[in-house]
């Protein structure tokens, strides 16, 4: 039995008998911090002094591939656990960092490029940890659409950030009706074998804006393509663009929408007028206001 000490007199007695109980009995374990480490979204040198550090110092580092964090952490000379963390197992992998949180011991958490949380797995662990009671602590770093928009030439003093772009047509063109109204510069993310299309429907619902798409941001071939949403849907037609990209459109101004501004039929009359026949004469309208076919077409019709 651990004989228990009587606490002694004088005007401190609950000091006095701190100092005579072992630390073990009363001194609590600290928990560990669980760190988002936002980690170079091309070029690896970008990554800080404190990532380093953190990364180096965790017991086990969750990423979503742990092939490409592994060329990562050998670039860096860090040597840990890598564990997979990602939006099929998220839910599973929870259980498994509350312990090591509890034994006092530091998880980090990366995404393949970037910050993770942002368009990358990392929310529900984050939700589960906050509401456990454990520590959640950001490493700074490279946000691939904040780096975007700050070299874009696009309005800064607000914007919106949409993520990525559903997928399915209807689904795309039902958000971007959501969207039409914000005013600020709106930021989406979009694949290589989407962003035509996702070009296409933006023109269509958004209008003709002004807009920017940033590829291959801080890597040697990093490319901003500027220019109205029909002139970067025009040049998008004979390239082929590889990696993922954001893209960038400015708030609602003058081009707006089409019927709101233009008139299709007057339109499409001038360009008759020039020898075109009438399907190239709503063609080049449509092009014109910064539509597709169909719309000027229905427009067109709407105006008779």
């Amino acid at each position: 039995m651990i004989p228990v000490p009587t606490p002694p007199s004088g005007p401190f007695p609950f000091f006095g008998l701190f100092l005579n109980i072992p630390a073990w009995i009363y001194h609590k374990p600290m928990t560990g911090t669980l760190y988002l480490v936002a980690t170079p979204i091309g070029n690896l040198s970008d990554i800080s002094k404190r990532a380093i550090e953190v990364l180096g110092s965790s017991a086990v580092i969750l990423c979503e591939d742990t092939r490409h964090s592994g060329k990562l952490l050998n670039y860096l000379g860090i040597k840990k656990k890598l564990v997979s963390l990602h939006d099929h197992n998220e839910e599973e992998r929870i259980p498994s960092v509350i312990p090591l949180l509890e034994d006092g011991k530091d998880v980090a958490l990366i995404s393949d490029a970037g910050t993770p949380g942002i368009s990358d797995p990392g929310y529900k662990l984050v939700r589960e940890i906050i509401e456990r009671g454990f520590t959640v602590s950001s490493i700074p770093g490279a946000v691939a659409f904040v780096n975007a928009l700050v070299a874009s030439g696009l309005p800064t003093d607000a914007f919106f950030f949409g993520g990525f772009l559903p997928s399915k047509k209807m689904e795309r063109k039902s958000r971007l009706q959501e969207l039409k109204d914000i005013p600020a510069t709106v930021i989406f993310y979009e694949t290589p074998h989407r962003i035509n299309a996702a070009i296409d429907d933006c023109l269509n619902i958004l209008g003709n804006r002004k807009a920017v798409i940033a590829r291959e941001l801080t890597k040697l071939h990093e490319e901003f393509i500027r220019g109205s949403l029909s002139e970067i849907s025009d040049a998008l037609k004979s390239r082929d663009l590889k990696g993922e990209m954001v893209l960038m459109i400015d708030r609602h101004g003058d081009e707006g929408r089409a019927e709101d501004i233009l008139s299709v039929s007057e339109l499409v009359k001038s360009f008759e007028a020039e020898g075109h026949d009438s399907k190239v004469a709503l063609k080049l309208a449509a092009r014109k206001l910064g539509i597709s076919k169909s719309e000027a077409y229905r427009i067109l019709q709407s105006e008779k």
